[in-house]
């Protein structure tokens, strides 16, 4: 498997009906599923799943795991001890949480996401440029505010009722697929439920392995799955700039693009570099790369050249010197 997306039972260790003041019931997790006799039955079964995960899941691969305050620090604890390396936890803020009826606690406005690759220091995907693209081409962080599955996207029996008590927003999904894999991976979800995973991994030309036990969520996972219409292979394909052919700067100057001795300017404060005949530029006492003078002027932060130095165009306007390595590549391609 490329990407493994989990949403196991929480154990959420409810003994009583819930109700609200008015004293009508609340519709509460009371599945079967997600009850377990104690804390130790529990931790064998999630140590048992994820082994299961890691043994199918590619040395480049990466899992995401979701979970509340009842078991997502024991599951990250597991991961550990079986050798995952976390890369981020993830925070789903809900914009529209169910309250604490009751008001004794806070209300539990939230839920975490640990994300995992099998293998630490072992390469895997992570399409920043799309995620960055879907925030508005703003860096996307660590805390995701998205609203529950409600309306139109609740999936629902003929009754009415939820056909399944924790569906998860497309919305979460559409972010994991698309953070982390690529057009043909196949994804797995060992825990389908109402088949979520699928029908957000189809519609973006995933391909999807589910496993579900209630044939009942099965139903209802495959006639969703089957109304999905997969998006065009041209709307899919999105290059991520790592991806590309790589340009040294230096092709920059033996191209005539840019010429030793003009003028560099840093994005933010403006600060001045000259550039010098091998491709490394000079500002003060900082000779090196456009990386690692960028990287001394800021401070130490990692930051890609690429990203923040521009030049003076024949118009005299300020442009970013990628326009001009865009140019190179596009020569090669053509």
């Amino acid at each position: 498997m490329d990407v493994i997306f989990a949403d196991p039972p929480y154990n959420l260790q409810l003994r009583n009906e819930l109700y609200r003041p008015d004293t009508s019931k609340v519709e509460a997790v009371n599945d079967g599923w997600d009850k377990f006799e104690d804390f130790k039955a529990y931790d064998e079964f999630t140590h048992n799943w994820l082994r299961a995960a890691q043994r199918v899941l590619k040395d480049t691969g990466t899992i995401w795991v979701i979970g509340s305050y009842h078991n997502i620090y024991r599951v990250g604890a597991i991961m550990q001890d079986l050798g995952f390396w976390i890369l981020n936890d993830i925070l789903w803020i809900k914009k529209n949480p169910m309250p604490n009826f009751r008001g004794v606690r806070f209300t539990n406005a939230h839920e975490i996401m640990i994300w995992a690759q099998k293998k630490k220091g072992s390469k895997y995907t992570f399409n920043h440029h799309s995620v960055k693209a879907l925030n508005d081409d703003l860096q996307m962080r660590s805390d995701w505010e998205l609203p529950l599955a409600t309306g139109k996207q609740r999936v629902k029996l003929q009754n009415g009722s939820k056909a399944h008590s924790t569906q998860k927003p497309e919305a979460l999904l559409y972010r994991v697929i698309m953070a982390s894999s690529n057009v043909g991976d196949v994804i797995l979800d060992p825990f389908f439920g109402s088949g979520t995973t699928g029908a957000v991994a189809k519609k973006l030309g995933r391909n999807w392995i589910g496993i579900e036990r209630d044939n009942k969520y099965i139903k209802v996972a495959q006639k969703r799955i089957d109304a999905i219409t997969s998006a065009p292979d041209e709307v899919l394909t999105l290059p991520e700039k790592r991806k590309q052919a790589r340009v040294p700067f230096g092709a920059l100057l033996e191209n005539g693009l840019l010429n030793p001795g003009q003028t560099l300017y840093l994005a933010g404060n403006g600060t001045k570099a000259k550039i010098l005949a091998n491709g490394h530029i000079r500002c003060g006492d900082i000779t090196g790369s456009i990386h690692a003078v960028a990287k001394a002027l800021m401070n130490g932060a990692p930051v890609n050249g690429w990203d923040v130095w521009s030049y003076k165009d024949g118009n005299g306007e300020k442009a970013a010197i990628d326009e001009l390595r865009t140019k190179i590549r596009n020569a090669h391609e053509s």
